[in-house]
């Protein structure tokens, strides 16, 4: 059987920056920072005060608020973008609906819920402990709900592997598609992290920067004076199809999904090495899914999480692939959105494709100082116009998973 081709023809995206595809986008290319001071909890016994978290969400745009109330933020979310990648799609009532799939995933979960309802057992009880906490907390449940309200009965799954989530969903529901498991498929994750447990325990790893005089600073990769990243909240969805089927209902396409590549690091549980072999294999893997050189690729949208390790490990395997002289182009969307975990390759592939559509890419902010380790052209400061046929997204998470996709030009 030969494998089908598969195109973005819908995308959703909920971000620090903008609580939409449009504004979200456009805030990307102004180089606006979502960093904020934390404020849904009082933060001021944490060492880490600052993150990147969602502001002026209004869950009633997509749902009854009264259902709202029994699904964690982090599902209210994921839901959202899934109902505004459908609409960007053009989907409508689906002929068939046992061809339309999700997947969906998400880093944690519901630790809102999670920590609100350990906070209720311990102070009225386990008889007070909702009948809901259990499906307003796992991580399925975004696809679950979603193909619920949507009525799509495919695939219904959730990859979850850390900050790798969302491109492992993307990857692999292009591939039900290429082998014909679907038509479509619901693909990207979503993360509502900025919590007390969840800061505090990022914190206590010394992963988060403590810049909290200066949060819209503090995100800085490939910066000298980087020194962790920003927790953010957020969602991102692609509709994803096969390209005959997006053709034969007019449908508009962003771009395809030419390559996806996985590996493992296989050395330690948050830390790449030094060689960043893991994230070479992950893109040769997927210039060798997309039949692509390393010299096709115009533009990388960077893991680029702003910590002193991660990002020397990323430059020195973007080197290793591209070669020493390259003149690819790198940014990091986490400059400004800071890190959605299990969002954030979903949210990114957004961007990427949006890239595509306008021939122009983001900039890295806050990139005042660059480290000497870090010298690739980071586009520092201010978008590029810039000739785009492929671009490829890279994503790593603990445990050494890692995970790239190749969009490409239609």
């Amino acid at each position: 059987m030969s494998r089908r081709r598969v195109v973005v023809t819908g995308i959703g995206l909920i971000t620090p920056i903008g609580l939409d595809t449009a504004t979200s986008w456009q805030s990307a290319l102004d180089g606006v920072s979502g960093g904020n001071r934390l404020d849904s909890f009082d933060a001021s016994n944490h060492r880490v005060q600052i993150g990147a978290s969602l502001k002026g969400f209004d869950v009633s745009l997509y749902m009854d608020p009264r259902e709202a109330r029994r699904l964690d933020l982090f599902l209210q979310i994921g839901i959202a973008v899934v109902d505004q990648a459908v609409a960007n799609a053009g989907i409508g009532e689906p002929p068939d609906p046992e061809r339309i799939g999700v997947a969906m995933g998400s880093g944690i979960g519901g630790i809102t819920t999670i920590e609100d309802t350990h906070s209720v057992l311990l102070d009225r009880g386990p008889k007070r402990v909702s009948p809901f906490f259990v499906p307003s907390s796992v991580i399925n449940m975004i696809a679950g709900n979603a193909s619920i309200k949507h009525g799509f009965q495919g695939p219904n799954i959730a990859i979850v592997t850390a900050c790798t989530t969302g491109t492992h969903n993307i990857g692999y529901g292009a591939r039900m598609i290429q082998y014909g498991e679907a038509d479509v498929m619901v693909v990207g994750g979503s993360e509502w992290s900025t919590t007390p447990l969840t800061v505090a325990g990022f914190s206590s790893m010394r992963a988060l920067s403590t810049r909290n005089d200066e949060p819209e600073k503090a995100s800085r990769p490939w910066d000298l004076e980087r020194d962790g990243f920003l927790l953010g909240d957020g969602a991102g969805a692609l509709v994803i199809e096969e390209y005959e089927h997006a053709k034969q209902r007019d449908a508009d396409i962003f771009c395809e999904v030419t390559g996806f590549g996985v590996s493992a690091d296989a050395y330690h549980i948050t830390s790449p090495p030094d060689s960043g072999q893991g994230a070479v294999s992950s893109m040769r893997n997927a210039l060798k899914d997309a039949a692509l050189a390393a010299e096709d690729v115009q533009y990388v949208n960077a893991h680029g999480t702003s910590t002193p390790q991660g990002d020397i490990a990323e430059t020195v395997a973007i080197k290793e692939v591209f070669g020493t002289d390259t003149n690819v182009a790198v940014s990091s969307s986490k400059s400004m959105i800071g890190h959605l975990l299990g969002a954030a390759g979903a949210v990114e592939a957004g961007f990427c494709a949006l890239s595509i559509r306008d021939q122009r890419i983001h900039p890295t902010i806050n990139l005042d100082n660059p480290d000497p380790a870090c010298d690739l052209d980071y586009v520092p400061h201010t978008a590029r116009d810039i000739q785009l046929d492929h671009v490829l997204s890279n994503s790593f998470g603990f445990g050494g998973t890692n995970g790239s996709l190749i969009f490409s030009r239609v």
